[in-house]
């Protein structure tokens, strides 16, 4: 087929116009990371969350989204969370591709690998705000109230011990008792965010400089709402509860 100069001008265009397509949004990107303040970030996590809880999401183009954040990626926000299929960050916070660093381990507790993901996440890749989510019902929780033995789990369940410890309930502390589980749950959230700045120096130095934001929060299984905690907000206003 023969083409013409006019047609091959165009072709051209819009060859240029798709590779400056392919690039700007990279560049948008990071800029727009760069200007997001902690605060900002939070709200768009509680905006998201309302989304899901009401049933009404975004609407994403996922492939397109593959295309841009393979050139590179400026998420907001990093959450820490449970392993529970239930509680996939992205969903909860109706967040697309890119849009925050997730962690997850069961019992959403902390680490050296978790500091240390976090730590990338925010001194390296420029994130703005840690959550520390929690939620209803936890099966590792109700595990460590009920020190449960089994393999490596005996290990994991260990790190969520000392919220068990820190609950004074003096009546039924095992997994039966659901008000004590959700206690338990609560302070495991708590002792998070304070090890976040206990453990870390280099998070610690962020926060202190009110580079990042720090919260921590709780998942509701059953109503898809998060709850934040506004007694664990570092350099953020949370929701009152």
């Amino acid at each position: 087929m023969q083409i013409t100069h006019s047609l091959r001008s165009l072709l051209l265009l819009a060859l240029s116009a798709t590779t400056w397509a392919a690039s700007t949004p990279d560049t948008a990107r990071q800029s727009a990371q760069q200007a997001t303040t902690p605060q900002q970030a939070l709200d768009r996590l509680v905006e998201g969350n309302q989304r899901f809880a009401s049933g009404k999401p975004q609407a994403r183009d996922l492939v397109t989204q593959v295309k841009v954040t393979a050139q590179g990626q400026y998420p907001t926000a990093s959450i820490v969370t449970c392993l529970d299929s239930r509680t996939s960050s992205e969903y909860l916070f109706d967040l697309g591709l890119g849009e925050a660093f997730s962690a997850r381990v069961a019992g959403n507790f902390v680490n050296e690998d978790i500091l240390g993901s976090l730590e990338f996440a925010h001194k390296a890749a420029g994130a703005k705000l840690i959550v520390v989510l929690s939620h209803s019902s936890c099966g590792a929780v109700k595990g460590a109230c009920d020190d449960v033995k089994l393999g490596n789990l005996t290990a994991t369940l260990a790190k969520i011990k000392p919220a068990v410890a820190a609950v004074p309930d003096s009546g039924d502390r095992s997994s039966k008792n659901s008000v004590f589980v959700e206690k338990v749950a609560a302070a495991n959230v708590r002792g998070a965010v304070a090890q976040i700045r206990e453990r870390s120096p280099v998070l610690k130095e962020m926060l202190d400089a009110g580079q990042i934001g720090l919260v921590g929060a709780m998942y509701n299984l059953a109503t898809g709402k998060v709850t934040f905690y506004p007694d664990t907000a570092v350099n953020v206003k949370a929701p009152a509860m």
